[in-house]
């Protein structure tokens, strides 16, 4: 149970969400968007969570959109983590996502909600930084398309009444090889460690990751380290650990040290798995 009330409201459009946000804003009200709603319901129940206005927004058809265009693969924001594990238009998506939670909390995980969560770990949007897949996002002055890697910095930099639609992201990102995998530190139970997803692209690696610090990132920096060929592969590695953003986790999961110690073998099996490949 919440331990506060809120109203609820399930729009059909897009217009008619962003109306309600704005409506319901200049009432004095906290609106929320929601589409899988897991987060408001574990971190409502211990304070850390608040709406008394809930906008549901898995009713609109632009969000349950997941189609295999011509040139790119398209997901609605709203589509469950099971639906898109089933359907694996994307493999390395299909995989990483099958990684969190258990089954039945992906059965009501959506990509948005995930994506956009406050958790450190949001392992969905990892494949989507490695693919600079486009976001349809909607909000109170229209609708924009734009690269990932222009609004998400940390978390999904959106503006007051904004929320996301659509991912878009090319064929040939698509069927690039990959690597991607998770390190929990009771194996298939507890909370994830670290998520790594790796995709070579172009003749270049490139590398995302979950779990290591309080926001998943990717970065070019770790990049450059893992793709300098000169280098033997352990060095590559060294100089990819001095180059990671701060702070590194330290919790009840794992110290830093360890999950800088579990990320270094990731990154030398990133590299053994990869580095051959042409693409």
């Amino acid at each position: 149970m919440l331990p506060f009330d809120f109203e609820y409201y399930r729009p059909k459009t897009l217009t008619e969400a962003i109306e309600l946000f704005q409506f319901l804003k200049g009432q004095g009200k906290q609106p929320f968007y929601y589409s899988g709603g897991t987060e408001l319901l574990t971190l409502g129940r211990i304070n850390l969570a608040y709406s008394d206005a809930v906008i549901d927004i898995k009713k609109i058809p632009e969000c349950n959109v997941m189609e295999a265009e011509s040139a790119s693969v398209r997901f609605g924001s709203c589509l469950t983590l099971t639906a898109i594990e089933e359907a694996n238009l994307f493999p390395l998506l299909t995989k990483t996502a099958s990684e969190v939670a258990d089954h039945t909390a992906r059965g009501k995980i959506t990509l948005g909600g995930n994506i956009c969560a406050r958790i450190f770990y949001r392992e969905a949007v990892l494949p989507f930084l490695l693919a600079d897949s486009k976001l349809l996002i909607a909000g109170p002055k229209g609708s924009r398309f734009v690269g990932i890697i222009d609004v998400f910095r940390e978390y999904l930099q959106l503006t007051p009444g904004e929320f996301l639609v659509q991912i878009v992201t090319e064929n040939r990102y698509i069927h690039a090889p990959y690597f991607t995998v998770k390190r929990r530190q009771q194996w298939e139970t507890g909370y994830p460690l670290i998520t790594i997803a790796a995709l070579k692209i172009d003749g270049h690696i490139r590398v995302a990751i979950s779990g290591l610090c309080p926001f998943p990132f990717r970065s070019s920096f770790v990049e450059d380290a893992v793709n300098a060929a000169d280098l033997s592969k352990e060095a590559r590695v060294e100089r990819a650990l001095k180059a990671l953003p701060q702070p590194i986790l330290d919790d009840v999961e794992g110290s830093s040290e360890y999950r800088l110690f579990v990320l270094r073998n990731l990154l030398l099996d990133v590299i053994d798995t990869l580095d051959s490949v042409q693409y």
